[in-house]
């Protein structure tokens, strides 16, 4: 029997460029956009972690979303 190798290629087929990027809470790899841009929102399919992109000169991170809460006067 014979096989056959077949080679995906994202952009031939019209999807965008990704890289791989670790969750910070369950470890698990994320495909973050290579044209994220600073503060967009991506989420751990694992864990349903939000992370925030953030894009400085020395590289891209990922870090916690941090979501202030309304003070109710309590």
């Amino acid at each position: 029997m014979n096989s056959l190798t077949v080679e995906f290629d994202a952009l031939k087929m019209g999807g965008e460029p990704m890289s791989q990027e670790k969750c910070i809470d369950c470890e698990a790899t994320i495909e973050v956009p290579d044209d994220a841009v600073d503060g967009e929102i991506v989420t751990c399919s694992d864990c349903g972690l939000d992370l925030e992109v953030h894009v400085s000169p020395q590289g891209r991170t990922l870090k916690p979303l941090l979501v202030a809460k309304e003070d109710w006067g309590e």
